[in-house]
């Protein structure tokens, strides 16, 4: 089969890319660097480089496709990012309709089921929405959990204040969180097998904690045993993502996003329709962050 992979060379879809192409299929992944996709096209991978907001572009590489995987990539450059994140995925849809593609897998996230209120999240459930106007095509919508690896962006504030933390704060068990390899695992599953109909939403975690869990993990990794996971206010964790170089319109909406982790609404109907969790577990994520922690 033929499949055309938007994404580049990212964390999902560099794996994802391999599994196929290991399964013996014709794979294009779409990059806007050729640099950066060298190691999938000298697996055998075909590039197309382009932007995902040229309709011509995608169109073109769509083209023949049995199957298409879908995300937004990210950019800080939006000035509404929503809206951004909403017309690429109409983008997407024009696209998909011109080149005749009928099978579709679609990264979106948990929270997508809101349509505000969830900053970038509700640019998703935009985009789930513009896809969903194809009728005729059959589209799976992924809705992962929290990435481990936006944990990462915590090491500073570890290593300068001795402490983790973000405007959210979870009980134990109540915060679903995934590894890119787990999504990347279920987006090949779904490729390869084309057994989804209609418009289907698949929840994905690897893992169920919560986040005083998190830090005192992540804290025996790092040999800080009495780290503690700090819940700051809204304008304080703006305040603080604006000071590490975010842009405003960035922060603001993790912000948002955060906030409704905090209240509950983000994963409310994840807990409608909890999903079989993934083989990556809080301890094998510790063991990568420690390394990130000593190496930086």
């Amino acid at each position: 089969m033929k499949y055309t992979l938007t994404g580049g060379s990212g964390n999902i879809t560099r794996p994802l890319v391999l599994a196929l192409l290991q399964a013996g299929h014709t794979v294009t992944v779409i990059g806007r660097d050729a640099a950066k996709l060298k190691e999938l096209t000298d697996a055998g991978a075909i590039p197309a480089i382009g932007s995902v907001e040229d309709v011509t572009f995608l169109t073109t590489a769509f083209r023949g496709a049995d199957a298409v995987y879908t995300m937004v990539p990210p950019t800080y450059a939006a000035t509404d990012w929503k809206a951004y994140i909403g017309q690429i995925g109409q983008n997407y849809a024009t696209a998909i309709t011109a080149a005749g593609v009928k099978q579709v897998v679609n990264l979106s996230s948990v929270g997508a089921h809101l349509p505000d209120g969830v900053g970038p999240v509700s640019g998703l459930h935009r985009a789930e929405k513009a896809l969903n106007t194809l009728t005729d095509v059959n589209i799976l919508h992924l809705r992962p959990a929290y990435f481990f690896q936006n944990l990462l962006s915590n090491i500073p504030l570890v290593k300068g204040m001795g402490i983790i933390g973000a405007n959210f704060a979870t009980a134990e068990g109540k915060f679903p969180i995934v590894a890119t390899d787990d999504i990347a695992a279920v987006a090949a599953e779904a490729l390869l097998s084309l057994n989804f109909q209609g418009h289907t939403i698949r929840y994905i975690a690897s893992d169920e904690t919560g986040t005083d869990q998190i830090a005192q993990v992540l804290g025996a990794a790092i040999g800080k045993t009495d780290l503690a996971w700090v819940k700051f206010t809204d304008e304080q964790a703006l305040g603080g993502m604006i000071q590490a170089g975010l842009p405003e319109e960035v922060a603001k909406n993790y912000a948002e996003m955060n906030h409704a982790i905090d209240t509950g609404s983000m994963y409310a109907d994840y807990f409608n329709n909890k999903p079989s969790l993934g083989k990556i577990k809080l301890a094998d994520f510790a063991k990568l962050f420690a390394s990130v922690y000593a190496a930086g």
